[in-house]
């Protein structure tokens, strides 16, 4: 399954054990602009770092598997989880990159500067 949304929090690597850790992060998808959504998703082991090239307001194409568990507390009372644990995570956009857009839109484009010169025009050389 995969879904594209922007990052809003990234939280600190946990460490559950010896040899088990895990990062959560929180997704804004908005499936409908009225009511977006707030997903929060799991790294686990070595994909935990996966998230460090990535800045909150980044716009994120998240790949994860929808995991489920049952567990049975101590009254006999059956309990039930869901996790989204991502295994891969791709940046679509970024912020910093759409405010660099804009000041390389309001430059000149080399088709408009050679529009503007002419056959008429002298040239030194």
């Amino acid at each position: 399954m995969d879904i594209q949304g922007k990052l809003i929090q990234k939280y600190e690597t946990t460490k559950i054990n010896d040899s088990f850790r895990k990062r959560e992060f929180v997704v804004e998808y908005v499936e409908n602009p009225q009511y977006p959504e707030f997903l929060k998703f799991d790294l686990i082991q070595d994909k935990c770092d996966f998230l460090e090239e990535f800045n909150v307001g980044d716009t994120l194409k998240v790949e994860f598997n929808l995991k489920g568990r049952k567990w049975t507390d101590p009254s006999g009372n059956d309990k039930y989880f869901n996790t989204l644990q991502a295994w891969r995570l791709s940046l679509v956009s970024s912020e910093a990159n759409l405010m660099g857009s804009d000041k390389l839109d309001s430059s000149p484009s080399l088709e408009n500067t050679a529009e503007s010169l002419s056959e008429d025009d002298d040239l030194p050389f």
